[in-house]
């Protein structure tokens, strides 16, 4: 497939320099380099590697809030009595 891609001149002349050098196309040292960063991209979503580890609070989370219900309801009462 063709596309177009806006590369930095220094990245441009750096990559075009490397596959000289290698004696390859410029084609391929690009589509090595992406093969090589996809290899190393973890596969799961950075964000989602928490999820759920905070699962155990969830009984002390819940009495935390009842207890704060608890506290707002007596200052309700003490200022409309």
């Amino acid at each position: 497939m063709k596309t177009t891609l806006e590369i930095p001149d220094f990245l441009f002349r750096r990559a075009k320099s490397a596959a000289a050098q290698r004696g390859i196309p410029l084609r391929q040292l690009v589509t090595e380099a992406v093969q090589e960063k996809l290899k190393m991209a973890p596969q799961e979503k950075p964000w989602m590697k928490h999820l759920g580890k905070l699962k155990h609070l969830h009984k002390e989370r819940k009495q935390i809030e009842k207890r704060v219900e608890e506290a707002f309801e007596q200052i309700d009462q003490e200022v409309w009595h």
